[in-house]
């Protein structure tokens, strides 16, 4: 039997999978000590309980999910509002970088894919189903490649295989990025030495300005115009026939407003820096987390715990290696590059709201990084899909 819940009552439950995962961080020191975000820990929490309503009682929650994609829009509004084009231009050659870096992971999750499917005696496509398709593209990216993988390779459950892999990995995602950076923070002794007060991951003690009804409705005003901004480009885009997520539009458009309406009217209020504006992406970034991990129905994927099992470990175990001894020295064995370890484990198995997730929850407790939090969702949301497709297509001619 099915329950379908409305956006009302999806909402009062994922503030209550938020707040469930606040208590239990705020009292359980492994938690904190290994930055686990608390929408991943009250979402997961959530999911299986689910999972446990569903096998007992064989009843299903249907939730109404349209709201959680206005979220993920609002707070990627939110980064564009805080990226100023000093800190844009300084971070360059640390966004060229970590593409390049991203490419080799793209390729090694293929690889890794292939060999562990191989010894099960599964088809190779199948490991690239479950490589850098599912994990470093996503559900959107999985079910995209999905129909193609059945039609032209024979892959009968390609569709199934895909989310699974993606839904998991979201998961996984969320789990080793906090532990990989307070690893590398309390190895080498890091500190934060950004001076720029950014909007996100900014340390919760930090956040006590003055909020007051005017800062609100500027903040809400400017948000509202920059993804008013942000549909009128995304239509010009799906014109010239470029397929890009709502929220790259939006982020662009709110680096767009933030670095010239200020200069033109000076004397205008503007929220970047400002405590509302931080406070508006945390919430938008922990209800988009909480109804994504909510509703994940999984015991879809029971049928297919063996080999994703095996996919997955092999998957995990790759990403953390080439984050900790090939991403981070890389990029400079600094916080930042700390930051940004954790967030890009977060990217490559799950998804950029992940990354972000990681990010905020370690420069929370260990002081704010703004390059981390301008290079790794350019990379998550523009360039990665676009080398993705470029690799998968190469690594498909190399295995049929």
């Amino acid at each position: 039997m099915e329950y379908a819940l409305g956006p009302r009552q999806t909402l009062i439950i994922a503030i209550l999978v938020l707040f469930l995962g606040k208590y239990l961080t705020a009292r359980i020191g492994f938690l904190r000590h290994y930055n686990i975000p608390e929408p991943v820990t009250g979402g997961v929490l959530a999911s299986l309980f689910f999972l446990l309503v569903y096998l007992v009682a064989d009843r299903v929650f249907a939730f109404d999910l349209r709201e959680r994609d206005v979220f993920l829009v609002v707070f990627f509004t939110c980064i564009g509002l805080s990226s100023r084009i000093s800190s844009l231009l300084a971070g360059g050659r640390a966004l060229l970088t970590l593409l390049v870096l991203a490419v080799g992971l793209l390729f090694l999750q293929n690889l890794i894919g292939v060999a562990v499917v191989s010894l099960a005696g599964l088809d190779p496509v199948v490991g690239i189903l479950g490589g850098s398709i599912s994990l470093s593209g996503g559900h959107g990216t999985a079910i995209a490649w999905a129909s193609l993988l059945e039609e032209s390779y024979g892959i009968a459950d390609a569709m199934e295989i895909g989310i699974a892999c993606a839904t998991f990995g979201l998961i996984l995602g969320g789990i080793v990025g906090g532990p990989i950076a307070n690893l590398l923070v309390t190895r080498y002794r890091l500190k934060s030495s950004s001076h720029e007060h950014i909007t996100v991951g900014v340390p919760q003690g930090k956040k006590d300005e003055t909020i007051s009804v005017d800062s609100v409705l500027n903040a809400i005003l400017m948000i509202s115009i920059a993804i008013g901004i942000g549909l009128h480009l995304d239509m010009l885009l799906q014109h010239l026939d470029i397929n890009m997520p709502l929220f790259v539009s939006c982020l662009f458009a709110g680096i767009l407003m933030t670095n010239t309406v200020p200069l033109i009217f000076k004397q205008m209020p503007w929220p970047t820096g400002t405590a509302i504006l931080a406070l508006i992406s945390d919430l938008s970034l922990g209800l988009f987390l909480a109804m994504s991990l909510m509703s994940l129905q999984l015991w879809t994927l029971l049928g297919l715990a063996g080999p994703i099992v095996l996919l997955l470990a092999g998957q995990v175990v790759a990403v953390t290696l080439y984050v900790l001894f090939i991403l981070f020295p890389v990029m400079g064995r600094d916080y930042d590059a700390a930051v940004m370890s954790a967030g890009y484990a977060g990217l490559g198995l799950g998804a950029t709201p992940t990354a972000l997730a990681n990010m905020t929850a370690v420069t929370e407790r260990h002081g704010p990084s703004s390059q981390a939090f301008l290079v790794i969702p350019l990379v998550g949301a523009f360039f990665i899909d676009i080398a993705n497709a470029l690799v998968v297509n190469v690594m498909l001619k190399l295995v049929s």
